[in-house]
């Protein structure tokens, strides 16, 4: 283990998977529709799990779901759907397996209408990422202005499993905000991605 300040997420220290997510991922700005889609995949799967339980089950989740290609996702029938419910590698929750096809089928819509998933997400932060300033982890509200409009919005898109709560989280991974904490030293190193 190296001596870097990080956020210090509950298992950041001891879990090698979260640590480089933290150190590789979280909050580094995406424009890319199929990394969008496997995040709100994976942060629906999450509501109410841990962030680590659905990490480590990420390659499932990427074998289960035609490698986040939401157009794959989008042409699952009734039958793969309920074979997924035996997968051991995912969470095996029909609804949220059924969430992933049918906001597979909106993200498509979305696609269609704005010409990318990622234009239209964007729209919620103005097009760059908000830049955060939190001293410590209890300080990061659970939602904002900004996530509760775009839910809000995904939500009369079809899309479920799309509270604002989750949708700040997709916010914080795509990097649509900056939510490392000023003293982390992926803080600086994210914002000069703006």
């Amino acid at each position: 283990m190296d001596n870097k300040n990080r956020c210090g997420w509950g298992s950041i220290d001891a879990d090698p998977v979260m640590r480089a997510y933290h150190d590789q991922e979280w909050g580094v700005p995406v424009h890319d529709d199929r990394k969008h889609f496997e995040f709100l995949l994976l942060e629906g799967a999450q509501a109410g799990l841990s962030w680590s339980t659905i990490l480590h089950r990420r390659a499932g989740y990427a074998k289960a779901f035609g490698q986040f290609d939401p157009k794959k996702v989008a042409r699952l029938d009734a039958k793969r759907v309920t074979q997924l419910t035996h997968d051991p590698g995912i969470i095996r929750n029909r609804l949220k397996i059924e969430s992933a096809v049918r906001n597979a089928r909106a993200f498509l819509e979305v696609q269609d209408e704005f010409g990318s998933f990622d234009t239209y997400a964007w729209r919620f932060v103005g097009g760059k990422p908000r830049q955060n300033r939190w001293k410590a982890l209890r300080s990061i509200p659970p939602t904002s202005k900004e996530s509760d409009a775009f839910s809000r919005d995904l939500k009369q898109r079809g899309f479920n499993f799309v509270g604002s709560t989750i949708i700040y989280a997709h916010m914080q991974a795509v990097g649509m905000v900056n939510d490392h904490v000023v003293d982390c030293y992926r803080y600086r190193e994210i914002a000069r991605l703006a």
